[in-house]
């Protein structure tokens, strides 16, 4: 039997990534497991700037590029009629986020990492790189991608008739 005690979706807040917390919510459901919703904020001082200008250029910035990204977790993971998973939303600050994800499934015990793709074409991975990728390939865990609108198998509606006749039975 697979046991999944802690399920991790990471976020970018684009539509693939909307995808994945939805295969993440039924799984965390359906195998009671608790549900961790990660977004890893971009370092602005060490990507953009280099660590040596990091005092002296906008002190403000990375604090509300971290608040807005905390703001955004909680109104994507907000359940507003309490029948969802138990769900722990997080933020992290990392220049590189394929390696806070990686970090973050180690520390937590994470057993799956449910993460959307865009599904780039050749040039636009060779000059973007994938996180999904990098994820996919050192991670501790299994990592199921989600390309966007591909093939759901998630549906509202079929699930809520499935799970009703197996409540009647118990």
């Amino acid at each position: 039997m697979i046991a999944m005690k802690n399920i991790l979706v990471a976020t970018d807040f684009g539509e693939a990534a909307d995808s994945a917390l939805t295969y993440g919510r039924e799984l965390a459901q359906r195998f009671d497991s608790t549900l961790h919703v990660l977004h890893v904020a971009e370092n602005v001082y060490i990507t953009a700037f280099g660590a040596e200008t990091y005092a002296s250029f906008a002190p403000d910035l990375q604090r509300d590029l971290e608040e807005n990204a905390v703001r955004r977790l909680h109104e994507a993971v907000i359940d507003s009629d309490g029948s969802g998973p138990r769900t722990l939303p997080v933020v992290m600050t990392s220049s590189s986020p394929a390696f806070a994800i990686i970090d973050y499934a180690r520390e937590h015990g994470i057993d799956l990492i449910i993460m959307g793709t865009h599904g780039r074409g050749a040039l636009g991975h060779i000059l973007m790189g994938s996180v999904a990728e990098r994820v996919v390939r050192l991670a501790p865990c299994p990592v199921l991608t989600v390309r966007q609108r591909e093939r759901d198998f998630v549906h509202p509606d079929g699930l809520v008739a499935v799970r009703e006749p197996a409540r009647a039975r118990a």
